[in-house]
């Protein structure tokens, strides 16, 4: 007990931390829902159950035959005319069994697609996360390009003053306006990358309110439990192998209903004539029975192999997460231990650029070596932001795909 109530809390602190940075819950679930496929899914559930209320009532309903003649006969000496009529009422009938079949098929069916609207809600959620972190990457990158011209730009007045002062040659300020205009041009890109990521998010979502500044996005947390724990936990959830699992159910119980079906059902009813205009009539019953042969036979057969081939599409499917969720949960550590690596180079630039910077302040570095150290430093600050959100974006589609977070089913 004292075990699952730690992994409960370990999961609900994940899913704590992951909103630090996210929009809230009731945002993503209203905006997800109202995703055409979402939309589409949702009809075919309702199709789903409108089928398995056919199929609960069965395919037999009552039968009204008539017929009306008029009989001419040559009977004592003269023509007489009469008029006749026939009326059937039938209607044939389930065998025992059949309808808890048709029932079941039914049933399943509802599953099936119930389970598709949950992957369809899962496809969205996917999408929005890959929208949100392209948007909060997008905006890492602008804070580091705006951090990197307002230095430059601040160096390039305190440079021109000392220019004015005779303190400083004119060919470092004349470098130093290079880099200072490619500053400029790198920071316009990432307004640019910034601006086309939340139209593409808008697009993707039209319902989901932006905030007008993108948030920061912290250190990537370490995701709680073994790699193994989220591996399995992403396969039991999945919906895609629930999906087909039931497709694979429902053409079992589809079999099962062709072999009962090589027994046809029998049709009974009530007969009555009227003849020589009333004057004979005849009330019956009526019976009939198809004779079954080689085709019921092959239908059964047919059913049977449909069966067995979406068997072996669940065990694909089944392959395929599994793989794609061993890819998934080892993604998310090598990526944080990428940016670990990013952090350090960050760390260790950041130090050398200092003392670069400061032996340009004594004259004792040229201009064009501190500009070329600036330089990479923003390379490696941007190969950082990238990193750290990167790492950040592998653990939540861990979260994700494990349905917990953004999941309510």
């Amino acid at each position: 007990m004292k075990g699952l109530l730690a992994a409960a809390l370990a999961v609900a602190s994940v899913g704590a931390q992951a909103q630090q940075w996210l929009p809230p819950h009731t945002v993503v679930h209203d905006a997800i829902d109202a995703q055409p496929d979402v939309i589409a899914a949702r009809a075919r559930v309702d199709a789903a159950r409108a089928q398995a209320g056919a199929l609960a009532a069965g395919p037999h309903e009552f039968v009204l035959g008539a017929v009306a003649q008029r009989r001419t006969t040559d009977e004592l000496g003269g023509r007489q005319r009469f008029n006749e009529s026939e009326f059937t009422l039938s209607r044939a009938i389930r065998l025992p069994g059949k309808a808890a079949l048709d029932r079941r098929i039914g049933a399943v069916g509802i599953d099936a697609a119930e389970l598709r609207l949950d992957d369809a809600r899962h496809q969205g959620a996917r999408r929005m996360l890959g929208d949100w972190m392209d948007w909060l990457r997008a905006a890492e990158h602008l804070r580091t390009a705006e951090a990197e011209f307002r230095l430059l730009d601040s160096e390039r007045n305190g440079l021109a003053k000392r220019v004015a002062l005779g303190d400083s040659a004119r060919k470092d300020l004349d470098l130093l306006d290079v880099e200072r205009a490619q500053a400029r041009a790198r920071l316009l890109a990432a307004q640019a990358a910034l601006h086309s990521t939340r139209e593409a998010m808008h697009s993707d979502f039209p319902g989901l309110p932006i905030p007008a500044t993108a948030p920061a996005v912290d250190p990537p947390l370490d995701l709680p439990e073994t790699p193994q724990v989220w591996i399995d936990r992403i396969i039991a959830r999945s919906h895609e192998i629930g999906a087909l699992a039931a497709d694979a159910e429902q053409a079992d119980v589809r079999a099962a209903r062709a072999r009962a079906e090589r027994i046809a059902d029998p049709t009974l009813g009530f007969r009555r004539l009227n003849e020589r205009g009333g004057a004979e009539s005849v009330n019956g019953l009526v019976f009939s029975l198809p004779l079954g042969g080689r085709a019921r036979n092959a239908t059964a057969q047919a059913e049977s192999a449909k069966a067995a081939a979406l068997h072996g599409d669940a065990a694909a499917m089944r392959r395929d997460i599994t793989r794609e969720a061993v890819v998934t949960v080892t993604a998310a550590g090598t990526l944080a231990e990428q940016w670990q690596a990013q952090r350090a180079a960050l760390d260790a630039s950041a130090a050398a650029l200092k003392r670069v910077k400061r032996g340009w302040e004594l004259g004792e570095v040229a201009v064009a070596e501190w500009l070329l150290v600036q330089r990479q430093h923003g390379q490696i600050a941007a190969a950082e932001a990238d990193a750290r959100a990167s790492a950040e974006q592998a653990r939540l589609r861990v979260l994700v795909d494990a349905h917990d977070i953004w999941h309510d089913e």
